[in-house]
């Protein structure tokens, strides 16, 4: 029986001296069997002749929708542009610090064709090779309410580009605040109104309740 032990536990060490011996520190050594539990990677871009179309990148399956993606109900047509600026509203919270994530968010994707101001004056919008610059916010667009602002963001208006891919639900919100403060809004004031019309409302209907059990 010992004889039988022997000759697989001196293969085994041999095997395992092999190993030991190699000048590569970071080599795992021969591995049993690694296709079973390292699997082969793909490049985003690549082949993978697995579908018939050879891509490795894949469409999302139909009907899915990534984590943390808000639907907008809105349609990218005129109907839609008008039905968003009379029913949209901004659903964050203002804040100073809402405003300012706001103007860091226009600097970096704004600034280039509405310039640092809202003017129109960017450098590309500037550049003569550029159809035309766009109106500043302070000028034809002091009056297009937060909702038309959000719906231009996601989808484009005129020359500019959808930037839905490009900046978060949220964000657009918050890039609708500082486009709203370049068109000149006091949004302090408009959104401590809102709050102090939503606390005289609780504070009436509170009233209401106590009249009514007398």
């Amino acid at each position: 029986m010992k004889k039988v032990l022997l000759v697989p536990t001196l293969v085994v060490g041999f095997i395992v001296s092999l190993n030991s011996c190699k000048s590569d520190v970071n080599s795992p050594g021969y591995e049993y069997m690694p296709d079973m539990y390292r699997s082969p990677s793909f490049e985003t871009y690549g082949v993978n002749e697995m579908y018939p179309d050879s891509m490795a990148s894949r469409l999302p399956v139909k009907g899915t929708i990534p984590r943390g993606f808000k639907p907008y109900g809105y349609e990218n047509n005129n109907d839609g542009y008008e039905k968003a600026g009379i029913e949209l509203k901004n659903p964050l919270t203002y804040s100073k610090e809402t405003l300012a994530e706001g103007k860091a968010i226009y600097d970096k994707f704004c600034s280039q064709c509405h310039g640092k101001e809202g003017q129109g004056d960017g450098p590309v919008a500037t550049n003569p090779a550029w159809p035309g610059p766009p109106p500043p916010y302070n000028g034809r667009l002091v009056d297009l309410p937060e909702g038309k602002i959000f719906h231009s963001i996601t989808y484009g208006k005129g020359l500019m580009g959808s930037h839905s891919a490009q900046i978060s639900y949220e964000d657009r919100w918050k890039l609708t605040f500082y486009v709203q403060k370049l068109q000149g809004k006091d949004l302090e004031k408009i959104h401590s109104g809102i709050a102090e019309t939503a606390s005289e409302e609780v504070d009436n209907e509170k009233d209401n309740k106590e009249t009514a059990s007398l």
